[in-house]
């Protein structure tokens, strides 16, 4: 795996960026391989995938319920969400893609048999959800074997996210947490990026990022300048794509040009060192 925060502390002022494929792939490799391209050439750190074991989601009652909204994925809640799923063969693909490009491969595991399925995948980096952040079995199955993780703090109290904290904590497993609120997309009233300032100060060991669902890109643009060391966004080759997060996901010239102001804002904030600039002398 590779050592994010190793990267981190290195480099003070710099933000890992990761582009969230998520489900925009839409079931299609091509599509998939088209997007990781995309986040490279943007210039983004990773690329991340979500593993789901479908039978886990829900009970068949749900997973079988009569589902419109995407026709061309199925006609149930199960269809759609198997439709749109990767085998191990194509993500194996993928990853080596990945590779081949200099980007690396991250993963969501929302279930500890998806969680075992990327640890034989040998995933770069771990992603939580923010809906596993009270799943106790889920983590302490990650803690236990040591995964170092990346996860979001959407729909969550304080007390959860302590609660996960000291599980990895107890277990020395490296963390980095986000920011997050889970609707999509978010209303600018519930932004409350300083909550940044929140997460920071509480877990004082660890560093803290911000996942966005939001429109546009100034509210990232911000979490970014309060500190944010690690981003994730959505990204799409087409917001009117068919699919569940196409239209809260952003394009590939605003990838670009959100990446471009990122790295800008890196070079602004300089050092904290007080001295003397060879320019004022």
């Amino acid at each position: 795996m590779i050592n994010i925060i190793d990267k981190l502390n290195k480099l003070p002022n710099y933000t890992y960026f990761i582009s969230e494929i998520g489900l925009n792939h839409n079931g299609s490799v091509e599509i998939a391989k088209e997007l990781i391209k995309i986040a490279k050439e943007s210039g983004s750190d990773a690329v991340k995938f979500q593993k789901r074991d479908v039978d886990n989601l829900a009970i068949k009652e749900i997973l079988d319920t009569p589902d419109d909204r995407f026709p061309e994925f199925g006609s149930t809640y199960r269809e759609i969400r198997e439709h749109i799923e990767f085998s191990k063969d194509e993500y194996i693909e993928l990853k080596e893609y990945s590779h081949e490009l200099g980007i690396d491969f991250i993963c969501t595991a929302f279930d500890i048999p998806s969680v075992k399925f990327l640890i034989d995948l040998k995933v770069d980096y771990l992603k939580i959800a923010s809906h596993s952040v009270t799943n106790v079995p889920l983590l302490k199955y990650i803690t236990d074997k040591n995964i170092p993780s990346i996860m979001s703090t959407g729909m969550s109290e304080i007390e959860d996210i302590d609660i996960a904290y000291e599980l990895f904590k107890k277990s020395k497993t490296d963390l980095i947490l986000l920011h997050c609120v889970s609707s999509y997309p978010t209303p600018e009233n519930e932004m409350n990026l300083d909550i940044i300032d929140t997460l920071r100060n509480r877990y004082k060991e660890i560093h803290i990022g911000y996942s966005g669902h939001e429109i546009g890109n100034f509210p990232t643009i911000i979490a970014v300048c309060k500190g944010a060391r690690v981003v994730e966004r959505h990204i799409t080759i087409d917001q009117k794509m068919v699919g569940f997060d196409h239209s809260l996901s952003i394009e590939p010239n605003e990838l670009k040009n959100l990446i471009e102001q990122i790295r800008k804002i890196e070079l602004l904030r300089g050092s904290s060192e007080k001295r003397i600039l060879k320019s004022e002398l």
